[in-house]
């Protein structure tokens, strides 16, 4: 990888435990920012969401990102060593100790403490931001005990939902970021039970909680993500009811569909190269959902 060719030595682990060299993670938490920036731009021909915002979530994006995944690499250090997909994680193979993990937390923290004062109405989003933490820290613990530790993460992963709206308002409307909020929930629940599927053999043997464990054999695994997409969908939809968006942003939000349903179908929830490929996907799913936000504003 480019962290191989590229950085110093000493500098590898920290970037391997903030998962660098995996950018699908950080696309994940950055598209609900993005659609909430989109929703909340003013509507008319020449509106086009601002890019200095854009850019401070996207800095936001990759620092809270990693910092989520150091603490999930503190929380689960013990488990890691004993799953082979995970047994190579800087923390779990001792490349990083848990003082210097704690340090490098520290330092992420504090960068994305400073990006989000960076951002317009600060102490309004401040409060949003903050609201966030309780979140960020409990999910690496769900999977020990709760069934479906992907309905945490989906709480915690879209909350950029909310920033979005407040950064550009200073203020919320519920009925129009609510169902966007939701829909991103849904959302997680399909690619993150799809992912799941990596691991399942040896979260079983393990003891540890996961959506494709929880939501049964294959078939059952099929139908109850088809109806989280569809779930999806339906938000979407409401979204641009409520916030009465153009007809090409309905023509965006259904293609966007599809490749949630397309996922679903076609996955082999026992091939792991396989459903890695369609949880990778879900990036193209998170840009036309942008897309369709960006021209069913600019359109309306």
């Amino acid at each position: 990888t480019w962290i191989d060719t590229y950085l110093p030595s000493t500098w590898k682990p920290y970037a391997r435990l903030a998962r660098m060299d995996k950018p699908i993670g950080t696309w994940l938490l950055l598209w609900p920012c993005y659609w909430s920036t989109a929703l909340a731009t003013s509507p008319g021909v020449g509106s086009l969401p601002d890019p200095s915002l854009l850019a401070l979530f996207g800095v936001g994006a990759v620092v809270m990102r990693g910092a989520g995944c150091t603490i999930n690499d503190i929380w689960d250090a013990d488990v890691d060593r004993q799953v082979s997909r995970t047994s190579s994680r800087p923390l779990a193979s001792g490349a990083v100790t848990q003082s210097q993990a704690w340090a490098f937390l520290a330092a992420q923290l504090t960068t994305g403490l400073a990006v989000l004062l960076s951002l317009p109405h600060t102490m309004y989003c401040f409060y949003w931001g903050a609201a966030s933490l309780p979140l960020v820290v409990a999910y690496p613990a769900m999977k020990r005990f709760f069934p479906y530790p992907q309905l945490v993460l989906g709480l915690t992963f879209n909350w950029g939902a909310w920033m979005g709206w407040a950064a550009t308002h200073g203020s919320m409307d519920f009925a129009v970021v609510g169902p966007l909020y939701m829909s991103g929930i849904t959302w997680t629940l399909v690619y993150d039970t799809i992912y799941a599927h990596q691991d399942k053999v040896e979260d079983r043997q393990l003891g540890l909680q996961s959506t494709a464990l929880t939501f049964g054999e294959d078939n059952q695994q099929r139908r109850i993500l088809h109806g989280l997409a569809m779930a999806t969908y339906l938000q979407w939809m409401l979204v641009g009811h409520q916030a009465e968006l153009a007809a090409v942003y309905y023509a965006g939000i259904t293609a966007a569909y599809g490749h949630l349903a397309w996922q679903v179908q076609s996955a082999d929830f026992n091939e792991p190269h396989n459903v890695m490929t369609r949880f990778r996907s879900n990036s193209a799913v998170g840009a036309l959902v942008f897309g369709s936000l960006v021209a069913g504003t600019y359109f309306s």
